[in-house]
């Protein structure tokens, strides 16, 4: 699943490239092998959602109900009445975008137990272009009720973030992506459900990610080391429900706060974090995120650069904040 690599975002000599959807097919798989009560949908992208994994395993537990992502959500939701525990996926854009209605009403308004895992979410969706590069969802799913949403930075995480998703009782919305991304996280990582955990610790200034933006703030805090300012650097991938206690307790010891997120910078985590820091303790906040507006069709690091979701985007955020 992983190797070295320079391609990909976030890729330079020496860092390890994975893919958090491979991890994810890998992780259906070995739970099916443990006997995991699970079914799987998806919406005729399997060879890309690489639920094709599971699939191959176990064809008499996976469903591919066709570009028709509405009935699949509705389908899933009543599978989950009799006790299996479903998995569905397709892109970002369909799970969260054309199926919205039916997550809502089938899903949430049910507190049904559906684990909706949508892959090639953000910018780095690439050449599929703006049609495609689900900017929007994290906003979408963390205004259902009752719905866990987790934006996990790298394949580590990822494999956690499942089995974590598998074991809660209750709606889940797992972000996921196309292209590989930088591994962040240690092998005795452990993941929890709304739990946010410090990466660098620092004096000056409070740097919190989720999924890819993680990656960025830990590039940016090095920028900022070199210029003399300190950053802590917070990894925050469940998105909700959020780990108050722990940025509340970290932005009360620094000058500034910045988000980074491969979402609008409105509505997901820096929508999060303002509505938090708003309430509790105001104080001076960037969010680096798209700025309302659409993707368009590019290469991944040519995209995150031309829309300001970059190290450089946040460290001059940091220095404009404090």
């Amino acid at each position: 699943m992983a190797g070295m690599e320079t391609a990909g975002v976030g890729g330079k000599a020496g860092v390890v490239m994975d893919s958090l959807r491979d991890a994810y097919g890998d992780t259906l798989v070995e739970l099916g092998n443990e006997g995991a009560n699970i079914v799987v949908f998806d919406a005729d992208l399997a060879g890309s959602t690489r639920t094709s994994k599971f699939a191959k395993a176990f064809p008499d537990r996976f469903f591919n109900m066709g570009a028709a992502e509405q009935g699949m959500v509705a389908a899933a939701a009543g599978a989950s009445t009799t006790g299996v525990v479903p998995f569905v996926s397709t892109f970002a854009m369909f799970a969260t975008g054309r199926a919205y209605e039916f997550v809502r009403q089938a899903v949430g308004v049910g507190h049904q137990n559906v684990k909706i895992v949508a892959t090639h979410a953000g910018l780095t969706v690439g050449e599929d272009g703006g049609t495609h590069q689900c900017l929007e969802d994290l906003a979408l799913m963390r205004m259902i009720p009752g719905m866990t949403v987790i934006s996990p930075a790298d394949a580590i995480e990822t494999k956690q973030v499942i089995r974590a998703a598998y074991a809660y009782k209750g709606p889940v919305y797992v972000r996921l992506t196309r292209d590989k991304f930088p591994r962040i996280h240690a092998e005795d990582y452990r993941f929890q459900i709304g739990k946010a955990v410090m990466m660098r610790p620092g004096t000056d200034v409070l740097l919190v990610g989720c999924g890819l933006g993680t990656s960025i703030c830990l590039a940016a805090a090095e920028l900022l080391a070199a210029e003399g300012i300190e950053a802590t650097v917070l990894h925050s991938p469940t998105i909700k429900p959020f780990d108050r206690e722990t940025l509340l307790k970290l932005a009360r010891a620094h000058r500034a706060v910045v988000t980074c997120e491969e979402h609008q910078a409105h509505g997901g985590l820096g929508g999060v974090v303002a509505e938090i820091l708003s309430e509790a303790h105001p104080m001076p906040l960037r969010r680096v995120g798209v700025q309302d507006q659409f993707g368009q069709s590019g290469k991944p690091e040519k995209l995150l650069e031309a829309y300001g979701v970059t190290p450089q985007a946040v460290a001059a955020a940091a220095k404009e904040a404090l």
